[in-house]
C-alpha cells in the first residue's frame, strides 16, 4: 500500500545527468566533435534520441556510424567520445543541479539508502561525483554502462542499483530524465519520478511516471516516502 513502510525500509536510485547533474551541453558537444573528428554525419535529432543510452547502442543503432558486429570500432569510439567529455568537463566546471543537496541531505537524515543507476562510464561518474563533490553522499553505492550487460530500457542497472543498497526492487524509487530511463525503472518493477530537466513535461504524461516535477527541490524524503 503506498507510504506504509518506513523510511528504513524503502530505496531511492538516481540517474545522474540531467538528475543531479547537468551535462547535456558537453554531452551534445562531445559528440559533435567526435564526428568531426571522424567525419561522421550527426543531427540534433539523433543526439536528442540517444540521450540516455549507452554507446554501444547510439553509435551503430542510432548515429548508424558503425555495424552493430564492430565491437572494436565501437568501444574505441566511446572511449574517445568519453574522453572528449571529460575534458569538456574539466574546462566547464560543473555543479549539482537546483535541490539535489537538500534532497540528498533529507534522505541522509530519514535514514533512507540512496544509489545511483546510470548508462555512462564508472570514470565518468567518478569524474562528475568528486567534481560536484556528490562522491561524499553516495560513497561506493553506483552502477555504471560496465556494470551491466544492457543499458535502459532495460532494467539492468537499476535492479543492480538497488542490490547495492540491499533494497528489493518494490520497495524503490527511480529519479529519472529520459524516457529510456522511466521505461527502464518500470521493467524493474520500481516506481519513478520524472524530471523535466531534458524533455517536455507533456512527453511523460502515459510514461507510467508516478510524479513529473521540474526541479528536484520540489522533492523530499516524505514526498517520496508517500509514492512508493
Amino acid at each position: 500500500m503506498s507510504g506504509s513502510l518506513s523510511f528504513s525500509e524503502i530505496g531511492v536510485v538516481f540517474d545522474l545527468d540531467g538528475v543531479l547533474i547537468d551535462s547535456h551541453d558537453q554531452h551534445e558537444r562531445s559528440w559533435f566533435l567526435l564526428a568531426s573528428e571522424i567525419g561522421k554525419a550527426l543531427t540534433k535529432e539523433q543526439f536528442k534520441e540517444s540521450f540516455g543510452m549507452r554507446n554501444v547502442m547510439c553509435i551503430p543503432h542510432v548515429f548508424h556510424w558503425t555495424g552493430p558486429d564492430d565491437h572494436e570500432e565501437i568501444r574505441s569510439l566511446g572511449e574517445r567520445k568519453e574522453a572528449i567529455y571529460r575534458r569538456l568537463l574539466a574546462e566547464d566546471g560543473i555543479d549539482p543541479l537546483p535541490g539535489v543537496v537538500d534532497l540528498l541531505e533529507s534522505l541522509t537524515s530519514a535514514g533512507v539508502p540512496f544509489s545511483l543507476g546510470s548508462s555512462t562510464s564508472r570514470k565518468n561518474i567518478e569524474v562528475c561525483f568528486a567534481a560536484t563533490g556528490l562522491d561524499r553522499f553516495f560513497g561506493p553505492f553506483y552502477t555504471g554502462a560496465e556494470d551491466v550487460s544492457r543499458g535502459k530500457p532495460d532494467p539492468d542497472v537499476f535492479l543492480e542499483a538497488a542490490a547495492k543498497i540491499d533494497r528489493v526492487p518494490a520497495s524503490c524509487l527511480v529519479i529519472e530524465d529520459a524516457h529510456v530511463g522511466v521505461e527502464a525503472a518500470r521493467a524493474a518493477g520500481m516506481k519513478v519520478i520524472a524530471v523535466t530537466t531534458t524533455h517536455p513535461r507533456s512527453s511523460f504524461d502515459d510514461s507510467g511516471a508516478s510524479r513529473i516535477v521540474d526541479s528536484l527541490a520540489e522533492l523530499n524524503a516524505e514526498v517520496i516516502r508517500s509514492l512508493i
